[in-house]
């Protein structure tokens, strides 16, 4: 078929074109040829789903049908000179089409089988598909048409071609009186046609006066439900083999090989696959080979300088076409790393070159930018908490990259999962145990990778919620992608008590006493946890990191260094990847850690290490680190059955503090080595603890550092007789407070053996 070109005011627009640089100018003067070449790629898409359910005219059941249908037709048309009529073309389509159709109707009713004494069930699914396939090179149409504005528009007819149509139907029954059996039926294939399509650009298309004899650029256009686009490139007086465009495609998650182009105006997400194509045609009249390599090319900047071009992959693409052909010369790459520079610099732009050579002469290359944007942060809140523990990090990944590196805190969008993790500390509510957390956590990062088309993301958890996030890895987390690497990258953990606090369990003993019982409390006892890490020991290949707060010296009976919740050790257990920092647990999701600790393991160049994590976690014998616990002593830690012996507390109480009050507890003491007071309150209360002469042994500022730590501790460092005690208790706040109290003795000093014995 021929090319129409209208051409009629073609000079007067290259003669406006005085600003050009030099060599275009040159270019276009050398350049005599009436007829563009090159290439257009067309596409034709239609998707359709569409359900219903209708009752039964019994009452007693229902009627629903789905239907589900999507088309794909492409054809990459070779537009050459037409070697008989000068000025003039012909183009030739190489068509690829798929068409796939799908109808399940189900019928359901309540029936009884004995007379209505008993009723149950009864179903009939029926399935009917269809495919429709084909292939083949024909003739097509494609028109030029150049106003003397410059601006132009660009016309293709894709041609009909011969495919085959195959189907079956299917029927399967349940719940009826006497059994029926389904049937499956096959139909073969049989010879069917399949249409092309046109489209037409709307004009706004401008030629560029830098490059008068080039034709570049895309046009899409939706009716209904089905979309056509078409790509061109073309020239005149090119080379008779040339590359004529270059193209980015990755997979639409969660369908492995369903790859879609990315726009220019696009991006694509770091540890995705990109399908590179370059398109390379054969315009001379005798068969020609070449080869086809795809580099990534570096200009340089202010903080680096140039680089030269570097081979995406060290090998080379063969290709051998036909006169007047052409055909896509394809490289899988991928893309882990891209977002960044190796020294933690965030990379915009990804400039990729494909380079032609033949017989090992370079004739024609093309650079496209691809832009890549960092995997999504999925981010997990911690115990008595929400989602806007993480509220700021938008910010802070914009400053660190970009707007396109998103936070997804768990919970923001209510309806994509929420953790419930308790309200406030002192909440009885009934709270999701960590399995039903697990499942939230699994909604919303699926969430994230639909909405960033994102096939690997990076989680930061916070407190309980890296118990969390681990339980989803080692119980709801699918298996590796075949690219071989697992949905999560990284596991970030924020002070996560992976071997649970003995805080949990000196507290519970004595929520229960005074007649309350928090449900995260109780998950966090340390025996609790021992089965936990029995039963998740599974990491799946995502690499684990601990960071762990240490500001704090002691906490309910251990002498370990700890951040008010969570004791360095437990934060670390078998964890390799692992940092301690001075901040108070609640202050670990600050700017501070994420600078220090969290970008730099998820912010990783090309040169990193993308792969999966060899080792996983060991599942010990009673889930404890090795299959021992600390009780009380960071530096001596015993062997110790899975229970709270040991760690119950001598004294407990809960009191009321109504603002601005003032209220001494008793606190009865008995002889011990040394002496501790453990309770939980606002960070408005100050605590001073009084000996039965009147003097004061130790205090707890309302406002201080330690005034932030869930658990909140003083410690007596030396040797106590029985008597009578008091604690007081002061509000500064203007709202009442509660506080829950709790004592304990001898605990064990580092370098000293620890016993069980307490009492």
């Amino acid at each position: 078929m021929r090319i129409h070109v209208c051409l009629a005011a073609f000079l007067i627009v290259i003669s406006s074109f005085v600003a050009a640089p030099a060599r275009a100018q040159a270019t276009a003067q050398a350049c005599t040829s009436s007829a563009w070449t090159g290439t257009v790629s067309y596409r034709r898409s239609q998707s359709m789903s569409d359900g219903k359910a209708v009752d039964r005219v019994s009452g007693r059941g229902q009627d629903i049908r789905g239907v589900e249908m999507n088309q794909n037709y492409k054809a990459l048309v070779a537009v050459l000179e037409d070697p008989v009529n000068e000025g003039s073309n012909i183009a030739t389509a190489t068509v690829d089409h798929t068409m796939t159709a799908k109808e399940i109707s189900i019928a359901k009713e309540s029936n009884s089988c004995d007379g209505g004494k008993s009723w149950q069930q009864m179903t009939g699914t029926f399935t009917r598909e269809q495919v429709t396939k084909g292939a083949g090179k024909e003739a097509a149409n494609v028109t030029v048409g150049v106003n003397d504005d410059g601006t132009y528009t660009i016309g293709v007819a894709a041609p009909r071609i011969k495919g085959t149509t195959s189907g079956s139907e299917s029927s399967s029954y349940s719940g009826q009186c006497t059994k029926k059996e389904g049937k499956t039926l096959s139909y073969p294939e049989t010879e069917t046609s399949i249409d092309g399509g046109s489209l037409t650009s709307d004009g706004s298309h401008r030629i560029d006066p830098a490059q008068p004899n080039r034709l570049s650029g895309s046009y899409s256009q939706t009716v209904l439900n089905v979309t056509q686009t078409m790509t061109w490139n073309l020239e005149k007086c090119a080379a008779p083999l040339r590359i004529t465009n270059l193209t980015f495609e990755d997979m639409k998650f969660p369908t492995w090989n369903d790859w879609r182009e990315i726009s220019e105006q696009g991006e694509t997400i770091d540890g995705n696959l990109i399908r590179i194509k370059a398109t390379v045609l054969n315009e001379s009249a005798e068969r020609k080979s070449g080869e086809i390599v795809f580099k990534e090319t570096y200009r340089g900047d202010k903080w680096d300088g140039a680089r030269p071009d570097a081979a995406l992959e060290n090998r080379k693409l063969s290709v051998s076409l036909d006169p007047g052909e052409a055909k896509d010369v394809e490289l899988v790459w991928d893309s882990s790393g891209y977002a960044w520079y190796d020294d933690g610099r965030p990379r915009y732009v990804q400039r990729i070159k494909a380079e032609l050579s033949e017989k090992n002469k370079l004739v024609d290359d093309m650079t496209k930018n691809l832009k890549v944007a960092p995997k999504p942060l999925v981010l997990v809140h911690g115990i008595w908490s929400h989602w806007k523990t993480f509220e700021t990090w938008q910010n802070i990944l914009t400053t660190s990259h970009s707007y396109a590196w998103k936070a997804f805190p768990v919970g923001e969008v209510t309806n994509k999962g929420i953790i419930n993790t308790g309200r406030d500390v002192f909440s009885s509510e009934q709270t999701n145990t960590t399995a039903q957390n697990a499942e939230a956590l699994k909604s919303y990062i699926r969430y994230a990778q639909e909405d960033r088309n994102a096939w690997h993301v990076d989680v930061v958890a916070h407190s309980v919620g890296g118990v969390i996030a681990r339980q989803y890895i080692s119980r709801l987390m699918p298996p590796a992608y075949r690219d071989g690497r697992p949905q999560i990258a990284h596991l970030v953990m924020l002070g996560t008590p992976n071997l649970g606090t003995p805080c949990a369990d000196v507290m519970d003993l004595a929520f229960r006493i005074t007649g309350k019982s928090p449900n995260v409390i109780r998950e966090l006892r340390q025996d609790s946890m021992a089965a936990f890490n029995q039963q998740n020991a599974d990491r799946k290949g995502v690499k684990f990191s601990s960071l762990a707060g240490n500001p704090l010296p002691t906490m309910c009976k251990s002498i370990v260094p700890n951040d008010g919740f969570v004791p360095v050790p437990s934060a670390h257990w078998t964890i390799a990847d692992r940092a301690e920092s001075t901040s108070i647990h609640s202050d670990l999701t600050s700017v501070k850690e994420f600078s220090d600790f969290v970008k730099p393991r998820v912010a990783i160049g090309p040169k990193g290490n993308h792969g999966p994590e060899a080792s996983s976690l060991r599942a010990s014998r009673d889930g404890f680190s090795d299959g021992f616990r600390f009780i009380r002593s960071a530096n001596q830690i015993e062997s110790t059955p899975s229970s709270s012996e040991g760690l119950a507390p001598d004294f407990a109480k809960a009191v009321k503090l109504e603002p601005k009050q003032s209220a001494e507890i008793d606190i009865p003491v008995a002889a011990a080595g040394n002496l501790g007071v453990t309770f939980m309150t606002g960070k408005e209360v100050s605590a001073t603890l009084i000996d039965d002469k009147g003097n004061i042994i130790g205090k707890n500022a309302s406002r201080s550092l330690e005034a932030n730590a869930w658990f909140r501790s003083i410690y007596v460092d030396q040797t106590v007789k029985a008597g009578l005690w008091k604690l007081r208790l002061e509000n500064s706040s203007s709202r009442a407070q509660e506080a829950v109290i709790a004592t304990w003795r001898n605990a064990s000093k580092p370098g000293e053996r620890a016993t069980v014995a307490h009492r």
